[in-house]
């Protein structure tokens, strides 16, 4: 996929390399590698069968026990009650039922709106993939089709959109211009990857933008982290236990199917832009190795998640995002 992108981008220009716009061009005509804008305003369309309201299908993730269950928008208090069939009984107040001995509930009414904020990775660990897509890619799709889903529940959705070296925040708000301002965000960081550009990766950026979310939200905001977690450490834990805390968080860890096992094709040369390392993919003990490590990694933190009350949402690189949401999230199949 790289080589694609570094031989359609010669062919621009040979003495004063390509404009921005030659560049973009370029890129959209690279599906897979790079995200397109069309694609991503069109998926509009294709985000339904799904949703982030705390109400959800019986097989959708987000509708699990207690530890995997979103709150929901914030709620107001409206009045006390008689008990009725049906009502939480985590509602009663025990005051008023100890005084008039009848069993009565506090009612509650949800506000009209809840905020979404989506934390999108766009760094260069982010730019590989094996057989559809690069993660980077996949994470725009997914983002694209979150942010077209709240804005169809009427709900305000904004934005970080991060990548090596900077994040842009678009904040949020409920109307198409600001959806097109988050696309546009993503697109913008997302054509800037190249393995020719010497951008370092910076694993720090991951708690830079925990730290950016938890100043801005504050409270009943549902946080979507659309990331391949490069660079979480034991700060990552103590950040989103916090963020947590007043918040709902939705992790969608992006993957590829190169980094969960490796195929036996022989010797293979593997480089991060300055180091190479040659590894023998026959060889059967290190690819049990290999599929060991990262299971073993992704169950600690996808457990470590659970506890924080944070549902965890795989999207593979080698299949379509709105068909794995959907499936997930709890969408009925045909």
């Amino acid at each position: 996929m790289s080589t694609l992108e570094e031989n359609s981008t010669d062919r621009q220009g040979m003495n004063s390399g390509p404009s921005r716009s030659d560049r973009s061009a370029v890129r959209t005509a690279l599906p897979g590698v790079y995200a397109s804008l069309p694609d991503l305003v069109a998926s509009q369309r294709r985000a339904s069968g799904f949703s982030f309201l705390p109400r959800q299908p019986i097989h959708s993730l987000l509708a699990g026990r207690h530890a995997s269950r979103l709150r929901g928008r914030g709620l107001n208090f409206e009045e006390i009650r008689r008990y009725q069939m049906g009502d939480d009984i985590r509602q009663i107040d025990w005051k008023v039922t100890a005084r008039t001995r009848k069993t009565h509930s506090r009612v509650f009414t949800e506000e009209r709106e809840r905020t979404t904020l989506l934390l999108v990775d766009q760094r260069i660990t982010m730019f590989f993939g094996s057989v559809k897509n690069m993660k980077s890619v996949t994470a725009a799709e997914a983002a694209a089709l979150s942010a077209w889903r709240v804005l169809a529940q009427k709900d305000r959705v904004g934005a970080l959109v991060f990548n090596d070296s900077k994040i842009e925040e678009i904040r949020p708000q409920r109307s198409q211009a600001t959806v097109m301002r988050i696309l546009h965000a993503i697109v913008e960081q997302n054509h800037e990857l190249s393995v020719t550009g010497g951008t370092q990766a910076n694993p720090g950026m991951f708690n830079e933008v925990l730290r950016h979310c938890d100043r801005l939200a504050k409270h009943d905001v549902l946080i979507c982290i659309i990331s391949d977690a490069y660079g979480h450490d034991e700060q990552s834990r103590q950040l989103l236990t916090r963020i947590a805390w007043h918040n709902d968080v939705l992790f969608a860890f992006i993957h590829d199917p190169l980094e969960v096992e490796l195929p036996a094709a022989g010797r293979l040369v593997f480089s991060d832009g300055r180091q190479q390392l040659e590894v023998d993919t026959n060889n059967r003990g290190f690819r049990e190795r290999f599929r060991a490590t990262f299971a073993e990694e992704r169950a600690a933190g996808r457990k470590f998640l659970l506890q924080r009350v944070t549902p965890v949402l795989p999207l593979s690189t080698s299949e379509d995002v709105a068909e794995q949401v959907r499936r997930q999230l709890g969408a009925r199949l045909r």
